[in-house]
């Protein structure tokens, strides 16, 4: 019998008997993750003793043999060629923060049963009982034969910018932390969108990023690359940029690409006359900060799950507004770009997920809402079902012209 979970904050509910019922009785969010959330299913049938013999042993001998002799040969007679490896050291789990590996499977799970469910994808949660850098890219490199791609999930900034730099160097399959890459992919998504509902080109927009961690990272440099007109970042102490004496090395590169404009000071500063404020740092920005703002701004607050700037504040100054939430328009969710960029991937087995295969995302994103672009549709559902085969035929087209698709 499963062991009963005792409500932390209240003791839970005693019963007739005098003991302590699960939290399940009262939580449905406990009822749906009792068990787990996911099994491993088998796609052929072992129903008799030949349907055993070609399974397993004799039958899968030979598949072994020819796999040895050719190795290429296991993207077409394993799962190899579908599978992601959803890995966490459990040091940024949501908002959560260092809360272990242990504690940080629910989130894995879930993350697992969103490749499947909207890219189609298959994905294995690996919680790992380790936090330094060169441990989790030696075991994750010893894994990687199981594996057609990784997905590096909640570990902590600034180790995870080295972690994904060092596996894309030593493993020949795409390696992408979705926490950078799949947030900058939406959020340029909808500010795509955004600029051609108000007339505007992204040359036109000056930025401000709140939050230098790997999300406010991976933004700034995808706006870089995709074209907007200026971008700079801050973090708690202020904005980044280059007479700062106090900045990691990670943040020094960031204001060697961002911030031509030479501005200093506070975020509030910095946003005076900006054209985008783009919120990945929790906190709250004041409501005189967001007024100061340009005529017709964006506001992207997508702290979770209370944004840096309420909407309800944010709609009296902004044209268009986006949060992380799903009870309001415009959500700024990974789940819109991870799926469908691995789907696209490994579908044409890239050896590394590009700049190019990213900006390709974001553009095929933005191209869904097409003619039903307004304030308050910047940006897709994730229950819309063109989503996931835009973007991946998007990518898969994008590493092809990269010359990073292996077929």
């Amino acid at each position: 019998m499963a062991a009963e979970i005792v409500n932390p904050r209240s003791g839970g509910n005693t019963d007739q008997d005098g003991g302590v019922e699960p939290l399940d009785s009262f939580d449905p969010a406990f009822a749906l993750h009792r068990g787990g959330k996911m099994a491993v299913q088998a796609t052929v049938p072992v129903r008799d003793k030949d349907d055993l013999s070609l399974a397993y042993t004799p039958g899968v001998a030979k598949v072994c043999s020819a796999i040895a002799e050719q190795p290429e040969l296991v993207h077409d007679y394993t799962w190899k060629s579908s599978v992601v490896a959803v890995v966490t050291d459990g040091t940024a789990v949501l908002g959560l923060g260092d809360i272990g590996p242990e504690a940080s499977l629910p989130v894995m799970e879930g993350k697992a049963i969103l490749f499947k469910q909207f890219g189609g994808v298959d994905a294995v949660p690996i919680a790992l009982d380790c936090t330094g850098v060169d441990e989790i890219v030696e075991t994750v490199v010893r894994l990687a034969p199981s594996f057609g791609g990784v997905n590096l999930e909640d570990i902590s900034a600034p180790r995870c910018f080295e972690i994904e730099r060092k596996l894309q160097e030593r493993l020949d399959i795409p390696v992408f932390h979705d926490d950078q890459h799949g947030t900058a992919v939406v959020t340029l998504a909808a500010l795509r969108n955004a600029a051609r509902l108000t007339g505007k080109g992204l040359g036109d927009l000056r930025a401000v990023i709140s939050g230098a961690g790997a999300a406010g990272v991976a933004i700034a440099k995808m706006l870089v690359e995709a074209g907007i007109g200026d971008v700079a970042v801050a973090d708690r102490k202020g904005v980044v940029s280059a007479d700062r004496e106090d900045l990691t090395p990670v943040k020094r590169e960031v204001a060697g690409f961002t911030n031509k404009a030479g501005i200093s000071g506070s975020l509030e500063a910095a946003l005076e006359g900006a054209d985008v404020f783009i919120g990945v740092s929790g906190g709250t920005v004041a409501e005189a900060a967001v007024a100061s703002m340009a005529e017709g701004a964006f506001v992207f607050a997508m702290a979770n799950p209370n944004p840096e700037v309420h909407p309800d504040v944010a709609h009296k100054y902004a044209a268009v507004v986006a949060t992380g939430r799903s009870d309001f328009p415009n959500q700024i969710n990974n789940v819109l770009a991870f799926p469908g960029i691995f789907a696209g991937a490994l579908q044409v087995r890239a050896s590394r997920i590009t700049e190019g295969m990213k900006l390709a995302a974001a553009e095929a994103l933005a191209g869904v809402v097409g003619d039903d672009l307004a304030a308050d549709y910047v940006i897709p559902s994730p229950f819309d079902e063109r989503v996931a085969p835009a973007v991946t035929a998007a990518v898969a087209a994008a590493a092809r012209a990269e010359g990073v698709a292996r077929r």
